[in-house]
């Protein structure tokens, strides 16, 4: 069994999944997404970040699964008393070891604690399956319905992404669709509806669809990583609203953030 990295872990988030959680963020991703404002969650391996002080981080440890559990027990009265768990995310938790993985989600669930699972879609749909069974939902990403897009934007293919949307749905899991709106990328009614259509054509049933505006937050991590980010525009409330009331036309709950 291969000990992922984790970058980090965010006690008593209340942005990633029903009631108030834990969130372990796993490091590695298969995809570049231009706007990601957790660069440093991109490669699987440690990294150094410079502050403008000159001070260095590393960024990246290795956590076995008892570690963890000791970890995200402290707060075990906090889940239960608030209806929250344990979100695995990133970077991407489902490309990291596949056993490790299954056996802290199992672990956490013989303890009766939630588990939820963030996740871009790009793992294998073997993958998908063998930690349905002990998800109790799944924050999934769907960043762009066109593939040629999706390639330019995020560095690879839509077509496990929605191969493993249609499985999720099929194997009826409980579904927190995120769509970023990145205005200039995906935020044109065009796009939204090519999206929507999809969606009901292939009988999706997202229990909600919490559409995330486009921020700059985190953008000075590139500096600190020696790298450059890309910036676009920040979509203002009334274009978000506008996409909320045509995504409504299809679907009956959406919400901005989350």
């Amino acid at each position: 069994m291969r000990v992922p990295y984790v970058f980090n872990i965010q006690h008593f988030s209340t942005h990633d999944g029903p009631g108030v959680r834990t969130t372990i963020f796993f490091k590695g991703c298969p995809l570049r997404c231009v706007w990601c404002h957790n660069p440093e969650s991109q490669r699987f391996t440690p990294e150094t970040m410079t502050n403008r002080d000159g001070r260095k981080t590393i960024v990246g440890k290795q956590y076995t699964i008892d570690e963890l559990m000791e970890d995200v027990m402290k707060d075990i009265i906090v889940y239960e008393q608030s209806g929250g768990g344990v979100t695995l995310s990133g970077g991407e938790a489902l490309a990291m070891d596949g056993a490790y993985i299954r056996e802290l989600a199992q672990r956490l669930t013989e303890n009766e604690i939630s588990v939820g699972i963030d996740t871009c879609g790009v793992v294998t749909t073997e993958r998908i399956k063998a930690i349905a069974q002990y998800a109790d939902f799944f924050l999934y990403d769907l960043k762009l319905i066109d593939d040629d897009a999706h390639r330019k934007y995020t560095g690879g293919s839509n077509r496990l992404v929605l191969n493993n949307l249609i499985t999720l749905n099929d194997l009826h899991a409980r579904i927190f669709l995120r769509l970023i709106m990145v205005p200039g990328v995906n935020t044109n009614r065009y796009t939204i509806q090519r999206t929507m259509d999809w969606l009901r054509n292939h009988h999706i049933t997202p229990e909600q669809i919490n559409l995330l505006p486009y921020h700059r937050l985190g953008m000075d991590k590139y500096s600190q990583l020696g790298r450059r980010p890309v910036l676009f525009n920040i979509p203002d409330d009334t274009l978000m609203q506008d996409i909320k009331t045509q995504v409504e036309s299809y679907y009956d709950t959406v919400t901005i953030g989350g």
